[in-house]
């Protein structure tokens, strides 16, 4: 009989003493025998680490030098961390005992499937699908990302009508499952994000190998969401509008960045149009300052698209028309309500 893979879950902490107070003992109750817990922070300024020490001592601490961001920070974490899969888990998820059995045995199950996400659901609404990533990620042919269960702000409740194991465009970094190998690969996050849309970047990246991401219903947790920046906080829309412009720089085909990019800035500028009608002004200053860093880093990032090669790109969860259109304009609210013609 085959050993099981080592599994480290790697929860990456900035000043979270209370998530970890109320969400780590559900993680150390994990039923996966071969499993490593460790916190990884992000140079705190609370009581985390003498917290950890005192009343976790059979979690390992990772202690980085600086708050480098989520994904800088989980880079450097993650050096030196020695596991054939890396489980990237929000400090702010409850887990089921028996949340990493059904994900590893898929991802075991077919070597092509480089990542992998749970069924997440609301920790205060358990019976609905959870934002961040809900049944699974997809993602527009303007970049915009979704989720089966949450399209914008809509959420639908968890009827067991994604219950189905599929493949999907990007795994939620909320409890994001990956091949050590996959990870070193393609090079881990993407530093120059800090935070959002790094996950789904990620996913991309392996995507242009030819991996796949895939979607684990067997699985549940539960996501408080916003713990760190808060829908309505202008550097986090900052954040999603410029990391969202980086990612499809470096990730579209030549032949399809220009357009994309010249149909995008035309989006935002009606996103930045509406905040000023709703009064929002520091949320349209933020999307003017993104555009402006997407400008400053156009050379950066385009030096990161040297040498890809495009053609074993896997499109699975890609969606060929406009989830703007179809959620604004046709009212279309559910991914059941989608036109499947146009999914990958």
């Amino acid at each position: 009989m085959s050993l099981l893979p080592k599994v480290a879950v790697v929860i990456l902490n900035w000043n979270g003493r209370k998530y970890l107070e109320q969400f780590l003992p559900s993680v150390l109750k994990t039923s996966y025998p071969s499993t490593e817990i460790i916190v990884a922070d992000n140079a705190s300024t609370d009581d985390s680490i003498t917290f950890l020490q005192a009343h976790f001592p059979s979690v390992k601490i990772i202690q980085n030098q600086e708050n480098y961001g989520f994904a800088a920070g989980y880079n450097e974490a993650l050096k030196d961390v020695e596991a054939e899969y890396f489980v990237l888990l929000n400090s702010d998820v409850e887990v089921e005992p028996d949340w990493i059995e059904p994900v590893i045995a898929v991802m075991e199950e077919d070597k092509t499937v480089a990542a992998a996400q749970p069924k997440l659901r609301g920790f205060k609404n358990k019976a609905e699908l959870e934002y961040a990533g809900a049944a699974g990620g997809f993602i527009d042919k303007y970049g915009y990302p979704f989720c089966r269960g949450r399209i914008f702000d809509t959420l639908e409740d968890d009827d067991g009508q994604y219950d189905q194991s599929s493949e999907i465009f990007w795994a939620s970094g909320a409890a994001f499952f990956i091949r050590r190998s996959a990870w070193i690969e393609v090079g881990g996050l993407d530093g120059d994000f800090f935070a959002h849309m790094e996950e789904i970047d990620l996913c991309w990246r392996l995507k242009i190998k030819g991996y796949k991401i895939l979607y684990c219903p067997k699985s549940v947790v539960y996501h408080v969401g916003g713990g760190t920046l808060q829908a309505e906080n202008p550097f986090k829309t900052y954040l999603n509008f410029r990391n969202n412009l980086f990612m499809l720089l470096k990730n579209l085909p030549p032949e399809k960045r220009f357009f994309t990019l010249f149909i995008r800035f035309w989006l935002d500028f009606i996103s930045l149009l509406k905040f000023i009608t709703e009064g929002k002004f520091k949320q349209a200053g933020a999307i003017n300052k993104a555009h402006v860093a997407f400008f400053k880093g156009l050379r950066k990032n385009l030096r990161k698209t040297k040498g890809i090669n495009y053609k074993k790109f896997n499109p699975s969860g890609l969606y060929q028309g406009s989830i703007v259109w179809e959620y604004f304009a046709a009212k279309n609210k559910k991914f059941s309500e989608l036109n499947m013609k146009k999914l990958n």
